[in-house]
């Protein structure tokens, strides 16, 4: 169970990275703060973007924010998560992570893979 919040971004920052890889740039990558977004010109909701963010990783003053934007714009997404992962929601697409442990990190990971997924059938990356 990972408790320092440093070690807790830096191994949700891991799992965010191949995703520049594949379609996604980030414009932060610093020791606290991590994200990525789509640089793709799309059409959301009737309004033309040339940018959709996808996610990001901070330390924040009592938290680690994993901010996840799949589940604000496809809020279904939801019922992927489960009950550890949920629990620390707050708001609409902000995760508030305290502590970590193996079985929140494979949630997390499966959100990314799902949410990739996604954004590649709507066409945003």
């Amino acid at each position: 169970m990972k408790t320092d919040f440093v070690e807790i971004f830096q191994t949700i920052r891991a799992s965010l990275q191949p995703y520049a890889t594949v379609g996604f740039s980030n414009r932060v990558n610093s020791e606290t703060s991590f994200d990525l977004w789509s640089d793709k010109n799309v059409v959301i909701e009737g309004r033309q973007r040339n940018e959709v963010f996808f996610a990001s990783v901070i330390i924040q003053k009592g938290h680690v924010g994993f901010y996840y934007m799949p589940v604000y714009t496809e809020p279904d997404m939801k019922k992927i998560f489960g009950p550890e992962l949920l629990k620390l929601l707050n708001g609409k697409s902000c995760f508030h992570i305290k502590k970590l442990d193996d079985a929140l990190m494979l949630q997390i990971e499966e959100a990314l893979a799902a949410g990739f997924k996604v954004y590649k059938e709507k066409g945003w990356v």
